[in-house]
């Protein structure tokens, strides 16, 4: 008689299959092991039941009894217990009714520009002056705000993904394991012309490294220039208008999203066909992430109400 599967093998198999579909599934992935080593440490038998998956979910690294972590948690293994059903029709599939209903998403900081001017300022003015260090984080933040990418996209973007000549930046398979390449604005490709002869003057350039370095020409990570944002916010002492705890630098891509769709609903651009161009641009896996901005954001949601109230003057309004 073979033993029983592990769900530690199971999970294993179950992240296979996905990734050969082309999705990495790496935060996912980490938390499915979390989940399979709980159960495998249980020494659980049979199928897999509401209440050990809401067991599991409660245990939280950070113990903070929140009802909708826990519900994030256990959102994450439904697709996977749908999975399990092929192998244990019995398995069952968690939903909404444990913890409640997830919070919408929630409405990001728009940067004014006067605060990006702040940022790229305070970036500039980093230790040591004369170091590339300033140069690395006012040039970072400044095209994360200018194209809208992602944290991570900008700092694993390599020396060989920006085309100046051409003005395009290739942003290679991040999120969804989608690559794009991306037109810029002639002055964000000024910016960019700038950091790199600056770069040249401290460090030995190849293709095949990273186009935001450290002074010792070193890629940065995701902690360095969140320690470095954090610092600058703290100093600027910006007055958060989102709903997260605090200003984020995820924010200047929201802001970018928002100005892009302000700007076209002041010169009467049809959104619906712009829409999917936006979407594109940023990456999304699907179009209804970019519309998410019409509806959550307070300054397109009052772009949008002066347009109806234009349309309601120059309108007789039938009672239907």
């Amino acid at each position: 008689m073979s033993a029983p599967t592990t769900m530690q093998a199971r999970v294993c198999n179950y992240l296979a299959e996905r990734r050969r579909l082309g999705f990495e599934l790496i935060p996912c992935g980490r938390l499915l092991m979390s989940f399979a080593r709980y159960i495998d440490a249980q020494e659980y038998c049979g199928p897999l039941t509401i209440e050990i998956m809401a067991q599991w979910a409660k245990q939280d690294k950070w113990q903070r009894g929140d009802r909708a972590t826990w519900a994030r948690r256990l959102k994450q293994l439904r697709p996977f217990t749908r999975y399990l059903r092929q192998f244990e029709p019995r398995t069952e599939v968690p939903d909404e009714a444990i913890f409640g209903p997830l919070q919408e998403r929630l409405t990001p900081h728009i940067y004014n520009e006067q605060e990006i001017v702040d940022l790229l300022a305070a970036a500039r003015d980093l230790r040591p002056p004369d170091g590339l260090r300033p140069a690395t984080y006012e040039t970072l933040f400044g095209l994360i705000a200018a194209a809208g990418l992602r944290v991570s996209e900008a700092v694993h973007l390599l020396e060989a993904d920006v085309d100046l000549q051409h003005g395009l930046l290739t942003v290679r398979k991040t999120k969804f394991a989608k690559s794009r390449q991306l037109p810029l604005h002639p002055s964000t490709v000024e910016a960019l012309r700038r950091y790199r002869n600056k770069r040249r003057q401290h460090v030995a350039v190849t293709a095949e490294m990273p186009f935001f370095v450290s002074s010792k020409g070193q890629g940065l990570s995701l902690r360095q220039v969140s320690r470095i944002f954090a610092a600058l916010r703290q100093q600027l002492e910006w007055v958060n208008r989102g709903a997260h705890d605090r200003p984020r630098i995820h924010d200047l891509r929201h802001t970018f999203a928002v100005r892009r769709v302000t700007l076209w609903q002041a010169n009467g651009v049809e959104i619906d066909q712009a829409m999917l161009a936006l979407s594109t641009y940023m990456g999304h896996a699907k179009i209804s992430n970019t519309y998410w901005y019409l509806t959550a954001v307070p300054e397109l949601m009052a772009a949008a109400a002066g347009k109806f109230e234009q349309f309601a003057k120059g309108s007789e309004v039938e009672d239907v």
